[in-house]
């Protein structure tokens, strides 16, 4: 895993020094927009609604419009804002798990200890193990400041982003103030209903079979030859010597069949049997 933010949890006098990586992926197979008579790369220009030029990475900010005028705001006074700045997750309480409503959790992230901060990772681990707490944490990630809630999976800290208490909306649906009238009979039979798919959660017994079945057409269609020749699809570069971004931006899947062949070249055809049994 890549490593991406570095800081330290504090709390009271306190601090642990860590790291910060994803803790989930998507499993998605990437795909991109190509014209469907020649298959060349779909992608966009950044033009400017006034000038009508392409506008160079560079030269883009960011601004904000109320409806009738801009704020437009550089990248020197976004970066002068100190939450930028802070490398702390501040430890603000601790909470009792149950409190925390899944509706707000939103990104996950592992926190890996440094080597020194062993002890004090550990202390903090047990000690919401042992407390059946979650800590509420404060801490800045890219240009904004995040709430987050701070809690124990296996031998490790995870820190999960939640949605801020006016980013969640009520459910006000008219419809539901009615109460219709339910029979023992049909609360019964609801009751057996459940009772016949009761079980225990085993998250890997359930596939994406969309996905499997799209990894397998893709595998396919290369097994068959039914390709193109990937740098046949791309155009001039831009006047600003970049290429323009792909509409979707997910050029993954340029790599994955690179991969793909160079893996069924030093297989053979039995290789790609297995791949596909596999996807």
């Amino acid at each position: 895993m890549r490593t991406i933010w570095k800081g330290s949890i504090s709390f009271g006098l306190v601090n642990v020094p860590v790291r910060v990586y994803s803790a989930t992926q998507s499993h998605d197979v990437s795909l991109h927009q190509v014209h469907s008579s020649d298959g060349g790369r779909i992608r966009y220009q950044r033009k400017c609604e006034v000038c009508g030029e392409v506008v160079a990475f560079e030269d883009i900010t960011k601004a904000y419009d109320d409806g009738s005028s801009t704020v437009v705001l550089t990248s020197e006074e976004l970066a002068s804002l100190p939450a930028e700045h802070d490398k702390e997750i501040e430890v603000v309480e601790f909470v009792p798990a149950k409190q925390i409503d899944p509706i707000r959790l939103d990104k996950a992230y592992y926190l890996e200890p440094e080597g020194a901060a062993l002890k004090p990772y550990t202390l903090l681990r047990r000690a919401l193990e042992d407390s059946d707490r979650s800590a509420v944490v404060r801490f800045a990630l890219r240009q904004k400041t995040r709430l987050a809630v701070l809690r124990v999976r296996d031998k490790t800290l995870l820190l999960q982003t939640m949605l801020w208490d006016d980013e969640i909306r009520e459910a006000e649906f008219d419809v539901l103030d009615k109460v219709p009238r339910i029979s023992a009979k049909e609360r019964e039979m609801a009751s057996q209903l459940v009772d016949s798919l009761a079980g225990e959660f085993d998250p890997s017994a359930f596939t994406d079979d969309y996905q499997e079945q799209l990894r397998t057409l893709v595998e396919a269609k290369l097994e068959q030859g039914d390709t193109l020749d990937t740098s046949a699809t791309f155009g001039e570069k831009d006047d600003d010597g970049e290429k323009a971004e792909v509409v979707d931006l997910m050029e993954a899947l340029q790599r994955s069949v690179e991969r793909s062949k160079k893996k069924r070249s030093g297989t053979g055809s039995s290789g790609g049997a297995k791949a596909r049994k596999k996807a």
